[in-house]
């Protein structure tokens, strides 16, 4: 990836798009750092721990902590993303026509995602700041997170959140018109990333400071099975993100010079990172919306549940998490590759596959495929982002080493998007120039 990165650094074109996601990167962690006003993120700190501020803070990229303008991050953009897409199969009949008019449907339907997403961004605002400050008073002697807890400030507080949701997400937009990668993906990795030094004086405070001489080696041991466990999952992450399925493709009319090798390559994880994405927004939206109602309802019999089934240190939780990263990667499988369109262009190259009719006989192997590759994929997605939860759970570890699974997840799949695109556009350059 660095050796590819440094051959674009040297193409003008391919230079100007790798700063200007640097500098869209700079202008996110800036304001991570911003506090919003009205707040007292001091009080953060006691409520750091619970279930809702390690997973958000996985998507907001440590907006949280702080409590600053991007404290939510483009969770709700994601949320809003996957309602439409739900939306699109068959539901509302509009969404169905403007998902076939091409560019124009799909401006009109990035128009209702950013129109939902500032709905959800301010019912999230205001949830998780009323939430969180009648925690922070409980655990802080009396100090609250908001120092003037009015309805008006409340507002307040909701727009300038919403604001920086909005503003993050049109972020992501530039980088992925004018910068490399997708821009939420992008955005939501170059945070894990950035919280990765704090994450490592964590585990060296707890099992390092203060630690006894006898306990000492023990701790040491425990952290160097967690560097090793690391990279081994890293390079069984990086090996199943890059293998693919080659069907075999053959031509009824074919061109002089052409070879017969050619074929029609899916990947093994069809629908890459974004399950676990959707999955971890998925969480985090009705937790948020329990935050609101803890310091009322916390000894109600329907809150314990809801709480119990959208939280990420009981075993109701990991299991509704991974069950909902099962069912993305379904979904979003026939998302990225549609069976019917593919059957249909195929037809239109003159091409087809051996031992397989043109048209419905196509589609039909196709979905079959993608179901089973599918099947592969959410069960590797399931297993990575399940057991270091399971693992945070069992043996009381961070519950950043918990979430470690799925940052991994996240931060591996954009960086080979990353390089993909960098290759691509490397590869289109030396063909311009073989042209001229």
């Amino acid at each position: 990836m660095f050796e590819t990165l440094f051959r674009g650094l040297k193409v003008k074109n391919i230079r100007s798009r790798i700063l200007f996601t640097f500098f869209a990167f700079l202008i996110y962690r800036f304001g991570s750092l911003l506090t919003v006003p009205g707040v007292n993120a001091k009080a953060m700190t006691s409520i750091a721990q619970s279930g809702l501020v390690p997973i958000l803070d996985t998507v907001s990229g440590g907006g949280l902590a702080n409590y600053s303008i991007f404290a939510l991050g483009v969770s709700p953009y994601i949320t809003a993303q996957i309602v439409v897409q739900l939306l699109q199969m068959d539901i509302v009949p509009v969404f169905v026509e403007w998902s076939k008019q091409g560019e124009v449907g799909r401006r009109k339907l990035n128009n209702v995602t950013r129109v939902l997403t500032i709905f959800l961004a301010f019912l999230q605002s205001v949830a998780i700041t009323g939430g969180f400050n009648a925690l922070s008073s409980l655990n802080n002697n009396g100090q609250k997170l908001v120092k003037s807890p009015t309805v008006a400030t409340f507002i307040e507080i909701g727009f300038i959140l919403t604001a920086g949701t909005m503003l993050l997400t049109w972020l992501g937009e530039q980088i992925t018109d004018k910068g490399l990668g997708n821009g939420v993906s992008m955005i939501i990795g170059g945070g894990i990333i950035a919280r990765l030094p704090s994450g490592i004086m964590a585990l060296y405070h707890q099992y390092i400071v203060g630690a006894s001489k006898t306990r000492l080696m023990f701790n040491i041991g425990i952290i160097v099975l967690i560097v090793l466990a690391v990279i081994l999952i890293t390079t069984f992450v990086t090996y199943v993100q890059q293998a693919n399925y080659k069907i075999p493709i053959q031509f009824t009319r074919r061109a002089t010079g052409t070879g017969d090798n050619s074929f029609l390559p899916l990947k093994i994880n069809v629908s890459g990172v974004i399950p676990v994405i959707f999955a971890s927004s998925f969480i985090v939206t009705p937790q948020t919306i329990l935050t609101a109602f803890r310091n009322a309802h916390e000894q109600d019999g329907w809150f314990k549940v809801l709480d119990s089934i959208f939280n990420l240190q009981s075993n109701w939780g990991v299991a509704i998490y991974t069950l909902l990263i099962v069912l993305f990667t379904f979904f979003y499988a026939f998302v990225q590759v549609n069976p019917e369109k593919v059957a249909e262009n195929l037809t239109k190259q003159g091409s087809y596959i051996p031992g397989v009719r043109p048209g419905e006989e196509t589609e039909n192997y196709l979905s079959s495929l993608l179901i089973r590759l599918s099947t592969v994929g959410s069960v590797f997605l399931g297993l990575i982002s399940l057991i270091p939860l399971l693992a945070s759970n069992i043996w009381g570890l961070p519950q950043s080493i918990g979430l470690g699974g799925t940052s991994l997840l996240i931060v591996v799949g954009v960086a080979l998007e990353t390089t993909r695109q960098l290759d691509g556009l490397l590869m289109k350059r030396e063909y311009v120039g073989f042209i001229r």
